[in-house]
């Protein structure tokens, strides 16, 4: 079945369809990339109404949907209506602004518009679990990334600055041949590190202080996450012994991870482990998050998860430490999700590296 006939499988019925505008899930319905059109689902056929930037492509590479050259989209849409007499339509509430609510009652009056959550809920569940073909594209994705680091590694010199260090890490991801960055690079010294979503500044990385790498690479719409800290000269031992914390929780939510685990218990793994080595208060977010054509999506893996995991499933494993006005650590790697553990997908060394 192509990832429409399933969307159409959970229609309530014959006169249910659905409306797809948000860019990632179009991509997920059709496994088409656009800045612009839309997928209509029915019962007994799929459609993509795309511009004249796209048609081409979208003829040749769109699956499961027949491909209709935009024009006059309100037109268009009810000739699908009235051929396959649709009555309600569903749109995606997590997505649509108010004021595209309010279109979308203009131009499907007088059916019903369901606003509601099934269809985002639908797609939701759908995305969950990773097709073999998803989980190489973020395989690729994780390679490149990979690669990107080692060679940065040999690369950085103490007097860089964050942002140069961020812009040559970079550098690295787009000329291995990712189409683009997961999310804006974080490069995070000394003090910087003890903040999670630090934004590279100017000030130089220095020996003696701890830098933090966290970055990604998107291949085809997939995105890769991966965070590594590294030492500039020698660690003291505060940093070694916050290191090897981390690094210890992390090995024990690694092989802690399979299916049927719910998120919140692999979180609690992680931070009983750092509360033995007294650092758990530092640990101020969840361990994990889902990873696929968002950076962030479900399943979340924290102490108020509502999930459990299943094979399949994509998530990042991640717990840091962050100590106020000295240093953080935090040691990331995407795992795929099995029925008796976990593959993990990052490659990269975690013994401490010295720089």
């Amino acid at each position: 079945m192509t990832r429409t006939d399933r969307i159409a499988a959970e229609l309530k019925d014959a006169t249910h369809a659905a409306l797809i505008t948000s860019p990632v899930a179009r991509q997920y319905a059709n496994g088409f990339k656009s800045s612009a059109g839309v997928v209509f689902v029915t019962r007994e056929q799929s459609y993509f109404l795309i511009d004249a930037r796209y048609y081409e492509k979208a003829s040749q590479q769109a699956e499961g949907v027949e491909v209709i050259l935009l024009s006059d989209i309100r037109k268009q849409l009810w000739s699908i209506i009235e051929r396959h007499g649709i009555k309600v339509i569903s749109i995606e509430s997590k997505t649509v602004t108010v004021s595209e609510l309010e279109d979308f009652k203009k131009l499907f009056n007088p059916l019903i518009v369901d606003a509601s959550n099934w269809l985002s809920t639908t797609l939701e569940k759908m995305r969950i679990i990773k097709s073999p073909e998803e989980i190489q594209k973020i395989e690729a994705a994780q390679k490149i990334a990979d690669t990107a680091l080692s060679k940065l590694l040999t690369n950085i010199r103490p007097g860089m600055t964050e942002k140069q260090v961020a812009s040559v890490l970079d550098f690295y991801m787009m000329d291995l041949g990712a189409d683009g960055l997961s999310f804006e690079t974080i490069a995070a010294s000394g003090i910087n590190s003890a903040c999670p979503h630090a934004v590279p500044t100017d000030k130089p990385i220095q020996k003696g202080e701890f830098l933090t790498l966290d970055f990604g690479a998107v291949v085809d719409g997939y995105h890769s996450d991966m965070t590594r800290t590294v030492v500039i000269g020698e660690p003291t031992d505060e940093m070694l012994t916050v290191y090897n914390a981390v690094l210890g929780a992390q090995t024990d939510a690694l092989k802690a991870v399979h299916a049927d685990i719910t998120g919140k218990l692999l979180d609690n793994v992680a931070r009983s482990t750092l509360e033995a080595w007294g650092y758990d208060k530092y640990f101020t977010h969840g361990l994990g998050h889902g990873v696929g054509l968002e950076i962030h999506e479900s399943p979340t893996v924290s102490s108020k998860s509502p999930f459990t995991l299943h094979e399949n499933m994509i998530i990042t494993i991640e717990p840091g430490v962050y100590i106020p006005h000295k240093f953080g650590v935090r040691i990331e790697d995407m795992v795929v999700v099995t029925t008796d553990g976990c593959i993990d997908l990052a490659h990269s060394p975690k013994t401490l590296t010295r720089i």
